[in-house]
């Protein structure tokens, strides 16, 4: 009687320790960066969020450890208009995109200042919900909110 609650305990450990190793695997399988949605909506704070997303990117210690989202709305999507953008919004801009940071615009933004979404700079995705919507979807998600 001893030795067969002995051996069921044993087994139920076992099984369990089974399960925490498998779990341990897929947790180690997945994507271990950390998730962070940065947002701008003033038009003077474009140079230095995109100044505090390199920052960041180094901080970490390079883009194969952060998932970066810059998410735009209101006012601040001027800045990223083709023909308004200033040479260093570009660049840093492009930059960024090589380092893997994902730039989106708000679509209702981009209606109310009558932008065609072929006039943003290359690369930009579109928030169709709206960029609030965008920035609450992300955090849902687990993705660390940061408005420098």
């Amino acid at each position: 009687m001893i030795n067969q609650k002995l051996r069921n305990t044993l087994l139920g450990l076992s099984l369990l320790g089974i399960s925490l190793l498998i779990a341990a695997s897929a947790a180690m399988a997945a994507d271990d960066k950390l998730d962070v949605v940065y947002h701008v909506s003033e038009e003077d704070k474009v140079g230095f969020v995109l100044n505090n997303i390199q920052n960041h990117i180094e901080g970490i210690g390079g883009p194969e450890k952060i998932n970066i989202v810059l998410v735009s709305h209101g006012p601040a999507v001027k800045r990223f208009h083709d023909i308004e953008a200033v040479n260093k919004v570009r660049e840093n801009v492009a930059k960024l995109q090589e380092q893997g940071v994902t730039f989106e615009a708000c679509a209702n933004t981009l209606t109310a200042l009558g932008f065609e979404r072929d006039e943003l700079l290359t690369g930009f995705v579109i928030a169709e919900k709206g960029g609030v919507t965008r920035i609450a979807e992300l955090q849902s998600e687990g993705y660390v909110y940061l408005r420098p």
